[in-house]
């Protein structure tokens, strides 16, 4: 039985909002690319390839759902998935994703057979990363005991496949970028570890006038130069995030890495210049329809107090399946093509709205994010209605909510 509260995932969105970032990415050097394999990693922007597309679906997909949309995405042209721990990359593996997956998070020391067994990319963002990567190499590679059937990871290779991040001042993960003498060289020595590429994350892309973002980019800039010295000659480079994707050609590199502009939303505060399609939308049904008087509230704390009769409908669903509590008498929902406001509070399991004037019914559609009637809500526009980011709502849309599949 499917609950009234569901969330309905275009696919085809997905896969279109992907091929339209390959094209944005291709589009200005279509006359001019030169072959990947020729293709020398210092050449300039304007004489390379188009980057490749690292696709990311952490976080269920970004509350999307990880198996479906990494199918899509792979289908759709993505060279890699990217996701935020070993766990979700086995998620991915079982579902049958094939292409390579880069896992970007700490790794811990017990979980890292996952990585042999589902043939995943780790990332080597610390010290103590590369030294628990590298014994647990040294043990799992020569026989190539455990790797997963049917993949193709290379089984003859002795050594395992990293993207080395590098901290330019985001200060999470990440070698730090005025450092890597000092902690690079072993590394690079390993038997056992092999670094594909490198990383870096921009910590304010999506804040324009940050000064932060040309820095960070310069540190990069001088961390690529110096790698060859220290002994690392990375064959990729990747930095750039949604945001920075839109800002900045300069940080595409070989690959970029976009999240939430495959989800169809541009990163606020950012202007549109790609043709996207929102992929997820929140629909319900009305259960209950009620009037009340003046001078009386509704639900936790009698918030909305009318001062004359108004006729409310109640909603299942509250913050149990992702809506913010900050929503109520801030944003809206739609109910027969039109705008209605969220009143009261919004409750584990219910909220209501105010449907007065309206010919509204039990069971009628609530759109709660998504299109009817010609009007829209997205979750960009609620995010800045209650002060968060439209990540964060979508992350949160909860585990008890069916996503169907179109």
């Amino acid at each position: 039985m499917i609950r009234p509260t569901v969330a309905r995932v275009d696919l085809s969105a997905i896969e279109s909002n992907l091929r339209e970032i390959l094209r944005f990415l291709d589009a200005p050097r279509a006359s001019h690319l030169a072959p990947r394999d020729h293709a020398p990693p210092d050449t300039p922007r304007a004489s390379r390839f188009a980057p490749r597309v690292i696709a990311v679906v952490k976080a269920n997909a970004y509350g999307h759902g990880a198996s479906e949309v990494g199918l899509a995405l792979e289908r759709a042209g993505a060279a890699m998935l990217a996701c935020a721990d070993i766990e979700e990359g086995i998620v991915l593996r079982r579902a049958g994703v094939r292409i390579p997956i880069l896992v970007f998070g700490a790794l811990g020391i017990s979980d890292l057979d996952g990585v042999f067994v589902y043939d995943l990319i780790p990332t080597i963002s610390t010290p103590s990363a590369a030294h628990a990567l590298a014994a647990a190499a040294a043990k799992r590679l020569p026989g190539q005991t455990g790797v997963r059937p049917g993949s193709d990871p290379g089984h003859s290779r002795q050594k395992l496949r990293c993207h080395l991040k590098i901290d330019t001042g985001m200060n999470r993960l990440g070698f730090r970028h005025d450092n890597l003498a000092r902690t690079l060289p072993e590394i690079a020595q390993s038997e056992h570890l092999a670094i594909d590429a490198v990383y870096t994350h921009f910590a304010t892309a999506d804040e324009p006038e940050h000064p932060a973002f040309a820095q960070q980019r310069e540190r990069f800039e001088k961390v690529l130069a110096t790698l060859p010295a220290l002994g690392i000659t990375p064959t990729y480079r990747h930095a750039a995030n949604s945001a920075a994707l839109l800002r900045d050609e300069r940080v595409w590199y070989d690959c970029v890495r976009p999240g939430l502009l495959l989800y169809g939303i541009i990163p606020p505060p950012l202007a549109a210049v790609l043709s996207l399609r929102p992929a997820l939308s929140l629909h319900s049904r009305i259960v209950h329809v009620k009037g009340i008087r003046a001078g009386e509230g509704t639900g936790y704390g009698l918030h909305s107090v009318t001062d004359r009769p108004r006729t409310i409908a109640v909603v299942p669903a509250g913050y149990a399946d992702g809506l913010d509590r900050r929503m109520a008498g801030r944003t809206f929902m739609l109910v027969r093509g039109k705008r209605v406001p969220i009143v009261g509070s919004v409750c584990m399991d219910m909220t209501t709205i105010d449907v007065t004037g309206m010919d509204v019914s039990t069971g009628d559609e609530v759109v709660i994010v998504g299109e009817q009637g010609g009007e829209a809500i997205g979750m960009r526009e609620i995010a800045a209605s209650i002060g968060t980011i439209p990540y964060e709502l979508l992350c949160r849309v909860g585990t008890r909510i069916e996503r169907l599949y179109d």
